[in-house]
């Protein structure tokens, strides 16, 4: 329904923030940065050329009193005019930066703030308790806020270039690396799974995910559409996502685009990653599972609950602790070592993890692991999800000792 418009006296429409007022006209109007404002006019005419000049100013001029403006002030305008983020990323970016920058590093004002200043405010963060990776997310939001004030000419270099960069580097180790299981975790955890009546349900999509790559959001958002038999192909094009919607407080899932554009790609199948599909195809003919979501457009996913509902990050994670609580007890109560094999913790991510480090064993080209994994670039794959096991470094350590007796006969000789 139309919202009935305004009018004077004299029946003519005002515009939005006009009213009249007394003898004259108002307009009120909220600047960039959230301030409050108004003017006043004798007649309707005048107040509307002095709201003509204001929309000229604004184009035009950048505030005049830039040494007030602060970091918050700014982020307000970013948050209104930021567009092309995914919505689910859009979100993760306001509450990163309102719930650790805004009551705090916000407040300080643009034209005071030095590198030095943002590498402090960094580092009080990770000294608080907040993860690298977190504070990555912050800092994305702190820059694109400040390369728009560069744009908008209030400050010439942006001050967070760089700025955590050495917090990054002094931490990679223990916030990037993510174990990968081992050859023989893996047997396990896939054979039970296979075997056990039970949890055979998720052997699917686990195995799908750890012995193709995917993210948990690329296994989510596959149709049947996007596997091709014939050719042992699997078309990852785009993920699923589950978010809050912060208006209605309400959650939904949603299809982004990939991560990257790199991680927009096909993937070859193996024998148990083409068993496992057909497997899950099977179960839901079995007990009349068929498609009911529609996300965005999208239906006949492959990977669906009993209710014939897409799976979401949390109920996988949660399923896939279940399972390894339960192998890890059937491994107890049958096993006559007294050190028998046992799963550790293991989460949806550490199974593409295990896929990077089973690739390394197998002694694939680095570059055929960057574009089989997604990534956009060759250091992700080697410093993030390869993790070579102790067997592969020995076998390694071997092969170059055998060329070295190679190059030098004569000393293995004696």
């Amino acid at each position: 329904m139309n919202r009935k418009r305004r009018k004077d006296s004299m029946g003519r429409v005002l515009k939005d923030g006009e009213r009249v007022k007394g003898k004259g006209y108002e307009y009120r109007w909220t600047d960039r940065f959230g301030k409050r404002h108004s003017f006043f006019a004798g007649t309707l005419t005048q107040l509307r050329e002095k709201e003509e000049q204001l929309i000229r100013n604004q184009e035009q001029e950048v505030s005049n009193d830039t040494k007030k403006i602060t970091l918050n002030n700014l982020y307000f305008l970013w948050r209104k005019v930021k567009k092309g983020l995914k919505a689910n990323t859009f979100q993760n970016y306001q509450y990163m930066y309102e719930q650790y920058v805004m009551d705090t590093f916000g407040n300080v004002k643009i034209m005071d703030m030095k590198k030095s200043d943002i590498k402090d405010f960094y580092n009080k963060l990770y000294e608080n308790g907040l993860k690298p990776s977190t504070i990555d997310g912050v800092h994305t939001v702190i820059h694109q806020v400040l390369e728009m004030a560069i744009d908008d000419d209030i400050i010439r270099y942006n001050p967070s270039d760089k700025a955590l960069k050495e917090l990054m580097m002094e931490h990679s180790k223990e916030t990037k690396k993510v174990k990968a299981l081992t050859q023989e975790e893996e047997a396990l955890l896939v054979n039970y799974m296979y075997n056990d009546p039970e949890d055979r349900r998720w052997y699917p999509i686990f195995v799908v995910m750890m012995m193709a790559g995917l993210r948990v959001g690329e296994a989510t958002a596959l149709q049947w559409s996007d596997v091709d038999f014939e050719n042992n192909t699997i078309d990852i094009n785009k993920t699923l996502v589950y978010y809050d919607i912060i208006a209605d407080h309400t959650c939904r899932h949603a299809i982004n685009s990939t991560k990257t554009t790199a991680s927009t790609r096909k993937v070859e199948m193996i024998s148990m990653v083409k068993e496992a599909f057909l497997m899950e195809k099977e179960y839901q003919e079995e007990l009349g599972i068929t498609c009911q979501a529609n996300v965005d457009g999208y239906d006949d996913f492959i990977f669906l609950n009993r209710f014939g509902s897409v799976h979401n990050h949390s109920t996988l994670n949660k399923a896939l602790s279940r399972v390894v609580k339960n192998c890890n007890e059937y491994v107890l109560r049958t096993s006559d070592k007294s050190d028998p094999l046992l799963l550790p913790k293991v989460h949806n991510h550490m199974l593409r993890h295990t896929y990077g480090t089973r690739l390394n064993d197998a002694g694939v080209n680095v570059k055929a692991m960057q574009a089989m994994m997604g990534h956009s670039d060759l250091e992700t794959t080697m410093q993030i999800y390869v993790d070579p096991s102790s067997q592969i470094m020995s076998k390694a350590t071997q092969s170059y000792e055998d060329m070295i007796n190679k190059m030098f006969p004569e000393r293995n000789a004696k």
